[in-house]
């Protein structure tokens, strides 16, 4: 098999055996802790300009369906495993993870130690690498790596013209800053009625589709980089609708209301994230993947409240408007891959939209 190296930010090299695509990519290097859900996180928008490292030992067996797509593209730019399976066997597999890389365009690495690589990455933090096959010295690939600036992450994945998917129910307007499938799929399923629009359309266009309601999706980068309008534009919203942010969408309506964000030393990516409900004194078990959290202590002197925090790092994961009928959380409540346990989430945003019901949180 062709040799591969995986290339970091730090001088570090990984030798390997290549696989998926025959080509080079450069991005940032983060990990995950699911067991499952491969296909669900190459595809996740939310991975823009990444190099996924599943800390999993074997990846693939199941291969790829046609079901558990996010998006009809890869996400991620690169993937590392320790292992991928050559003859995958589920009922529903159309193909293998091999091919489906090779038809994405995305290299992968495998015969790496992933457990060591995720340690060195939970100590020294997220950091920019570089999957190649090309056995040019490490000083010329380690150049590129240095020289990588990732950003435009949204406008990358954003959908670039509006759509409407109808239902009976009410009308939800979806900003699309990276959205999952699966957050289609779950307000299809409320009958809502969906109109799902580009990251940077103004306020006055939302408000003429006349929707009960507006979903702040998921998404990758930095909220902090995101155009003023786009806070401008979370602002006006507010208060004359309900509105449910998700990922990204948890960040920007916080900063929108004058909180602060601030990156992870190596984020959360996984499916099994546990998370405190305050209200409901209760503990859930989340799907995440985020590298940015929104300060808990700039919380203050805003009119949002905690509603939930993570029980690893006490983390905020979800938040509310004292006055208004709006909510985030900084998981994912439509998993894809993870446990159902926040999948009620959909249900209270209903309810915001046909009740006005403010959701309780802890200042």
């Amino acid at each position: 098999m062709k040799k591969a190296r995986l290339i970091l930010e730090n001088g570090m090299v990984f030798e390997g055996e290549h696989f998926g695509f025959d080509g080079d990519c450069l991005g940032e290097v983060v990990f995950t802790t699911g067991m499952t859900g491969y296909q669900e996180s190459i595809t996740d928008p939310s991975f823009n300009q990444q190099i996924l490292v599943f800390s999993y030992p074997m990846i693939g067996n199941y291969g790829i369906n046609t079901e558990d797509f996010e998006s009809l593209t890869a996400g991620v730019s690169g993937i590392v495993v320790g292992e991928y399976c050559k003859k995958p066997s589920h009922w529903q597999k159309n193909m293998s993870l091999d091919a489906f890389l090779k038809l994405q365009k995305v290299p992968g690495i495998a015969g790496i130690d992933t457990r060591k690589l995720v340690k060195i990455i939970r100590k020294a933090g997220t950091i920019k690498g570089m999957i190649t096959t090309d056995m040019a010295t490490d000083a010329i690939c380690l150049e590129q790596v240095t020289k990588f600036d990732p950003k435009n992450h949204v406008s990358n994945v954003s959908t670039k013209n509006t759509y409407h998917l109808p239902g009976s129910g009410n009308r939800v307007v979806i900003i699309d800053f990276g959205m999952k499938k699966s957050i289609l799929a779950e307000l299809t399923k409320k009958a809502c009625d969906i109109i799902v629009v580009p990251y940077n359309t103004p306020a006055h266009i939302i408000l003429s589709y006349n929707p009960k309601g507006v979903v702040l999706s998921n998404g990758p980068g930095d909220p902090a980089h995101m155009p003023e309008e786009v806070f401008q534009t979370i602002r006006t919203l507010d208060g004359n609708l309900p509105l449910l942010g998700i990922c990204l969408g948890h960040q920007l309506y916080a900063l929108a209301n004058g909180a602060k964000t601030y990156k992870l030393l190596f984020g959360h990516r996984g499916a099994n994230h546990a998370v405190v409900d305050i209200a409901k004194n209760q503990v859930v078990m989340t799907s995440q993947n985020h590298s940015y959290a929104v300060d808990e202590k700039s919380l203050k002197h805003t009119n949002i409240v905690m509603t939930q925090y993570a029980l690893n790092d006490k983390t905020v994961e979800g938040l509310a408007h004292e006055k208004f009928p709006s909510l985030t959380v900084q998981y994912h409540p439509e998993s894809a891959p993870g446990p159902l346990d926040t999948n009620a989430i959909f249900t209270e945003f209903v309810e915001c939209m046909t009740n006005q019901k403010i959701i309780e949180g802890v200042k």
